[in-house]
């Protein structure tokens, strides 16, 4: 019996002329190169093989079962033995009988199919790490100009009514909260000249800050005087004393806070004095207050509208910063907001609560807008060396106390010397 071989479609009879090569496993018979009957296959002529089966046979091979490879044909090729057979036809039966196992295998279904939800593809690469900026909590918005305006504007208003509201009606507790406000400076910017190795002798510093406006509104310009050479006298002594290395630094430092801060914000209280001496009472009676206050709040009020028409108009129009490695966001946009604000504030608080000529306001007002502007620019300068942002943030919206008193430190004594000198006319 020879094996056949059985196409999809039922062939009764198949002559293949000169080339029959039977592919697949041995049949019953069939043992070591000889062919059913004992028939030695190597003595069976090569010229044509004729391979005959039964119709029944045919019929009854199902046309979905096991794959039996077919034979490899070509013109010209003669027939091998089923055992001998090529290499390339091995490679050609594997590949019919894998295409024809992958037409038996079920075919693979959709996850869309099954869920009804969308496939979200994978990507073709690892995902890479997220950048830490990504990662980052995001930093809440600031403000153009540096400050949180609802803050600042309350902070502002109520240190504007107690402190006008004392300057009223009772001038000694003025003299309090403002020698307070010095003291409170005072430590700012020592704590903050610490931060670089350098501390300075707080008890003579400490006693010199309250001294001086208490002298200056009590004794006048010779009790200023006197208060800042012996505060300056006893921080030296005082740190001469201390064995401990860097003891220059620590005198410059202590002599520097005293002038800087009581020193220069006792002018206030050197006008608030005038010449008719200093009021110890409450006052009640506003016809008769006395004029060296309504000096101190025009002063004030120019020293606010210096920063709140500088700030708006720097921040609607500000495009040329005045000293950019200084303070940046300070631009002559509002710079000359600044004067045109304070020049709105002076002439006519001048004129009517002072009864000066209307030049006289016009003088205080520029000398204001220097004066308070270099005085920003002053701490703005140490603030940079000293590598801070603010001395500190007990006031929110402003920074620290001294984030409000450098325009009025250096304003002081620009008021003070305008109304002694201008006011004679």
């Amino acid at each position: 019996m020879i094996p056949i071989i059985v196409p999809k479609t039922a062939v009764p009879n198949v002559t293949v002329p000169k080339t029959a090569v039977p592919q697949g496993p041995a049949t019953a018979g069939q043992k070591d190169g000889t062919l059913d009957g004992g028939t030695d296959s190597s003595k069976a002529p090569t010229d044509t093989l004729v391979a005959e089966a039964p119709a029944a046979a045919v019929d009854a091979v199902p046309a979905k079962t096991a794959p039996i490879l077919p034979a490899r044909v070509e013109a010209g090729a003669t027939a091998t033995h089923p055992g001998f057979e090529s290499e390339a036809d091995d490679e050609a039966g594997d590949e019919a009988e894998i295409d024809e196992l992958s037409e038996l295998a079920p075919r693979p279904v959709s996850a869309l199919a099954v869920t009804g939800l969308p496939v979200v593809p994978l990507p073709h690469a690892p995902l890479a790490a997220m950048p830490d900026e990504a990662t980052a909590a995001k930093a809440p918005r600031t403000p153009k100009a540096g400050r949180d305006l609802p803050a600042a504007i309350a902070v502002g208003v109520t240190l504007l009514l107690v402190v006008i509201g004392s300057l009223l009606f009772y001038p000694l507790a003025f003299v309090a909260v403002a020698t307070a406000f010095a003291c409170v400076g005072v430590w700012e910017v020592t704590r903050a000249v610490a931060g670089k190795g350098i501390k300075a002798p707080m008890t003579p510093v400490m006693i010199g800050a309250l001294a001086m406006p208490a002298s200056a509104y009590f004794a006048g310009p010779e009790g200023l005087l006197f208060a800042l050479v012996a505060s300056a006298g006893a921080t030296v002594l005082w740190r001469s004393l201390d064995p401990e290395p860097g003891a220059v630094k620590s005198i410059l430092s202590g002599v520097f806070a005293l002038m800087w801060i009581p020193f220069l914000l006792s002018f206030v209280f050197l006008m608030m004095r005038g010449e008719n001496g200093p009021v110890l009472g409450l006052t009640t009676d506003l016809s008769a207050i006395n004029p060296g206050v309504i000096q101190v709040i025009i002063m004030l009020l120019l020293v606010v509208a210096n920063d709140t028409f500088g700030y708006l108009v720097g921040v609607m129009f500000g495009k040329h910063p005045m000293a950019p490695k200084i303070s940046p966001k300070k631009s002559w946009e509002g710079f000359a907001g600044s004067l045109g604000g304070a020049t709105l504030v002076a002439i006519p608080a001048t004129v009517f609560l002072l009864d000066q000529h209307w030049w006289v306001g016009f003088a205080l007002a520029i000398g204001m807008v220097f004066a308070g502007t270099g005085g920003d620019f002053a701490e703005s300068m140490v603030k940079r060396e000293l590598g801070i942002k603010d001395m500190s943030n007990l006031l929110p919206g402003h920074g620290g106390v001294m984030d409000r008193l450098d325009s009025i430190l250096f304003a002081a004594p620009v008021a003070y010397a305008t109304f002694s000198v201008l006011g004679q006319f």
